[in-house]
């Protein structure tokens, strides 16, 4: 019963174990599914399930119907124009990345928009080309480009050399890495396995796109400098390409140098000045448009490319290519960066999405956004695209702009397809060292998560050394072995913090039923001769002796050193007995005989482990003290405990290995006459205990309690009631039932006055 006193409560119940409880409270008997079970129901049909998995394909099926045309219609189509201007421009620029001609990039800005408004959930994330997946596509096209064509690649990469067979190679490489990374999205998807996005956290994916960010800075500095840099693939290639720029940094060609850092400026503090007033302004200000307009007719304009031999864009392709068959030896080559770039893409796409969906209120499904990029990514491949994903920055566009559907993702699209048939070719004159500049500008969001690691630090510290590693990890060794080093990292940073837990000793708090770590408040009581030891984590094979130690450190003595202290006196003792030089006084034991010695000589294996079992006392004719003062030279260390209460409240799980160091550490505390109590256990804990034989004649099932205040309140009335001036029959009689108050207040209804100034300290 729970009465309400204003602020205050009033809980009258009585001292409930976990037997106890279980005995007034029977559970009712459930059926848990098998495995045969949940296949029935998967493979049952019914019209209605039909439906749902019909629209969970189609998800345009359920928003299409419902779009608002007066309101959504305009709003979709400026954000539609803006975006694809803004993907237009990206594609060109993110191809560089992947060291691919940059008409190739304008195929992974269509296709991917196309699929994903049919299929995708998010309603405002732009899907396409990701710098991160771009860079990681061109270090596999870069190495796995012949060695042979070596020189005409590094000549590609300063100028984009008409060198077709090389050309087409790089783009058989990305367009094959793109279809496999979308087949493996695309299985994870139909398996519904895409859960695995939550083993990328968010201190990870920050640190990871911010070091993928450094990355494409460096990669474009040879594009605005316009020098021939080596391509690097292996750990420290960021080093290598940063000592190639710079030992030929006397090389850079001025003309490109100057207008990338125009470009550049400009964009930032446009960017600066959208950021700021974005409150204010209808539309965000199109600077990379303006400036790629601006770009292209000044070079045009006057022959940048003959009078100050700048790289230029060069031929653009009009129209699209036949579709492409996967080379299967790619394909067996490409697997492990192929996993990497279909879960990076993934990861990005949905930690995106979910911010929008929760901004504007509406369900995202996981596997259905790996349906869709994986689609997304087979078509695109398949016509000679590269990996896509969302890029922030585009994305930003679409929601900022006023997108509130796909619709506005089909319109930039169309933009896209313009360009790609009839407009492609006004921007052959434009500089390659603009499309860095551009590529840049858009890293500035990418970058600035720098300030992450403050934040991070005062947050949780763990995932503050997650997102340095990561950042270590992707710089040092490259993006593809940097994630899975990352990975293998953070799973490591769980396993520490579940190893190393911070086990605590806890104390009653102003005299209530509300128990806290003892060192965190001034008005702490800690009951005489009981200990609260709190484990916070699970307990398993790996932390067990972690978990024993803080335990012993907590009660300031080793159970098992004080066992065989006690047995090692216990034969002492029985010697003494048996030479009749012992009696037994009013102060304890008294040995009659002052000259009598006992070896000590060294144990052996099997004395020891007789030292180890329980203290067995029948054979003599009085019990023993331990705390007292034992005759001669017997010193056995005194227990003050009587009681030791851990509380598994967050204890989730107990594996077999830790189960047998668990009741190995209850019986030595039982040996020496400690009673053990377990709080907080949920009935699947216990439950799993009892079927593994865990409880015999020493560890029985009745150490378990609801709560620590009611294994408190057990052990008082243990201690004093069992000493109490009722006869045994009067005890049977007596039913205690105590009402406890936030004040500390804890009566006993039928006897109040005698045993009020008993338990007052509770």
């Amino acid at each position: 019963m729970i009465e309400p006193i204003g602020n205050q409560y009033v809980v009258a119940r009585p001292v409930y174990s976990a037997n106890a409880f279980g005995e007034e409270h029977k559970k009712k008997q459930r059926h848990h599914k098998t495995f045969l079970d949940h296949l029935k129901v998967c493979c049952s049909c019914s019209t209605q399930k039909a439906k749902k998995i019909a629209l969970s394909l189609f998800p345009i099926a359920s928003w299409l119907p419902a779009y608002q045309i007066k309101e959504w219609l305009l709003s979709d189509i400026v954000s539609g124009i803006s975006t694809g201007l803004v993907a237009v421009l990206q594609g060109l620029a993110f191809a560089l990345l992947v060291t691919v001609p940059p008409s190739y990039g304008l195929y992974a800005a269509f296709f991917p928009v196309i699929v994903y408004f049919f299929l995708g959930t998010s309603r405002h994330i732009s899907v396409g080309p990701f710098p991160v997946l771009s860079m990681m596509v061109g270090a596999v096209v870069v190495r796995l480009t012949p060695t042979a064509s070596t020189a005409a690649l590094e000549i590609s990469n300063s100028s984009m050399s008409n060198d077709s067979s090389t050309n087409e190679y790089k783009v058989m490489v990305a367009a094959t890495v793109t279809i496999l990374s979308g087949i493996i999205q695309l299985l994870m998807g139909v398996l519904r396995i895409g859960f695995v996005v939550i083993y990328l956290s968010e201190s990870l994916i920050s640190g990871f796109t911010t070091a993928a960010a450094v990355h494409v800075l460096v990669s474009q500095l040879k594009f605005m400098l316009q020098l021939t840099v080596p391509a690097h693939t292996d750990p420290f290639s960021i080093f290598k390409v940063l000592n190639s720029v710079f030992t030929q940094i006397e090389k850079t060609n001025i003309a490109d140098l100057v207008t990338s850092l125009i470009i550049l400026l400009v964009v930032f503090v446009v960017k600066e000045i959208n950021q700021r007033y974005k409150a204010k302004l209808p539309v965000p200000i199109p600077i990379e448009l303006i400036m790629t307009v601006i770009a292209t007719g000044v070079s045009y304009g006057f022959d940048f490319e003959n009078r100050f031999k700048v790289a230029v864009v060069g031929e653009m392709n009009r129209g699209f290519k036949s579709p492409i068959t996967p080379d299967t030896q790619i394909l067996q080559e490409t697997i492990g960066d192929s996993f990497g770039i279909a879960i990076v893409g993934f990861a990005v796409a949905f930690s995106v999405a979910s911010v929008y969906s929760l901004k504007y209120d509406y369900p995202i499904d996981g596997n259905q956004e790996l349906i869709a990029l994986g689609l997304s990514n087979i078509l695109g491949g398949s016509f000679k695209g590269f990996a896509s994903s969302t890029a922030l920055s585009r994305s930003g566009v679409q929601e900022s702009t006023g997108g509130k559907t796909q619709i506005a993702g089909i319109l930039s699209a169309v933009i896209v397809l313009i360009v790609i048939l009839a407009l492609g070719f006004l921007l052959e004159p434009l500089q390659k060292s603009v499309l860095a500049a551009l590529a840049l500008g858009n890293l500035k969001g990418m970058l600035m998560q720098f300030t992450e690691i403050r934040r991070l630090w005062r947050k949780d510290k763990y995932d503050c050394l997650v997102w340095i590693m990561t950042f270590i990890f992707a710089i040092v060794l490259g993006l593809g072995l940097g994630l899975a080093a990352s990975v293998a990292f953070q799973l490591l940073t769980i396993v520490f913090r579940t190893q190393f837990p911070k086990c605590t000793t806890l104390a009653n708090v102003g005299r209530s039923n509300i128990y806290k770590n003892k060192k965190d408040y001034p008005d702490m009581y800690e009951p005489e001769g009981v200990k609260i030891f709190r484990c916070p984590s699970p307990i398993y094979f790996a932390n067990i002796h972690f978990f024993k130690q803080k335990l012993i450190n907590a009660v300031g003595f080793n159970p098992l050193r004080i066992l065989r202290k006690r047995n090692k006196a216990l034969k002492k003792i029985r010697k003494l007995q048996k030479k009749g030089l012992l009696q037994m006084t009013p102060k304890g034991l008294i040995c009659t005989h002052d000259g009598f010695k006992d070896s000590d000589d060294e144990l052996d294996n099997n004395e020891i482990e007789e030292l180890d079992q329980p203290i067995n006392t029948t054979d003599l004719p009085f019990q023993i003290d331990w705390n007292a003062d034992l005759p001669l030279n017997i010193m056995v260390p005194k227990v003050s405990l009587h009681s030791l209460i851990l509380d598994f409240s967050a204890v989730s799980f107990l594996d077999v290995s830790s189960m047998r160091g668990l009741k190995t550490v209850l019986q030595e505390f039982i040996r020496i006459n400690v009673d053990v109590y377990i709080v907080g256990s949920d009935d699947d804990f216990i439950e799993k205990l009892a079927r593994c034989e865990f409880f015999d004649d020493e560890v029985k099932d009745s150490i378990f309690f609801l709560t620590i205040h009611d294994a408190v309140l057990h052990i008082w009335m243990k201690k004093d009631y069992g000493v109490s001036k009722f006869n045994s029959s009067q005890e049977k009689e007596m039913k205690f039932d105590f009402t406890i108050n936030t004040n500390g207040g804890l009566r006993n209804r039928e006897c109040q006055v005698r045993f009020f100034n008993r338990f007052s300290f509770i």
